[in-house]
């Protein structure tokens, strides 16, 4: 059978393929795995094949181990390296250090915003939304009316979108 006659018959046994390799753990690299060997297939320069079923089973279930061996011997290779450099192996919680640069000037620049503001509208906006102070625990502890809280907190946002819409457009 020519190399488009497996393909054919790889089409027409596409469902049974595909539970074939689930059935073998693939999960949902099934479709993948198909897909590597159809890939594998139009590259191929085959001669006449006997049983193109069983072959394209057996090809299949290969490609599936080979995938397998790859990311074992890719998860040792990881480990080995995190072993070398002396790493517990263990991700960190802390941001990369260029992100935490960022994250702290974008935050310096968003009080610098509500600065602008007025020295209340910060106070507000952080003890509202950073701190999780209700509205009228603000409105009793800065000695103002909720009303003076709710517009305080309108402000904020409006700077905030419009603060925003600048970083946008940039």
């Amino acid at each position: 059978m020519s190399r488009q006659g497996l393909e054919a018959v790889l089409i027409a046994q596409r469902e049974p393929l595909l539970r074939f390799l689930r059935a073998r753990g693939a999960g949902d690299g099934a479709e993948d795995i198909l897909q590597e060997l159809w890939l594998r297939l139009v590259n191929l320069d085959t001669g006449p094949v006997a049983d193109p079923r069983s072959y394209l089973f057996r090809a299949a279930n290969n490609v599936m181990h080979d995938r397998y061996r790859s990311a074992q011997r890719s998860r040792q290779r990881d480990a080995d390296w995190i072993e070398a450099q002396g790493l517990s192996g263990e991700a960190s919680d802390a941001p990369q250090p260029d992100r935490e640069l960022i994250a702290r000037a974008t935050l310096a620049q968003a009080e610098a915003v509500l600065e602008a503001e007025g020295a209340r509208v910060l106070q507000v906006f952080r003890l509202f939304r950073i701190e999780g102070v209700g509205q009228r625990q603000i409105a009793q502890d800065l000695g103002v009316s909720l009303s003076a809280v709710e517009k305080d907190l309108q402000k904020a946002y409006r700077a905030l979108m419009r603060w925003r819409e600048t970083l946008d457009a940039d």
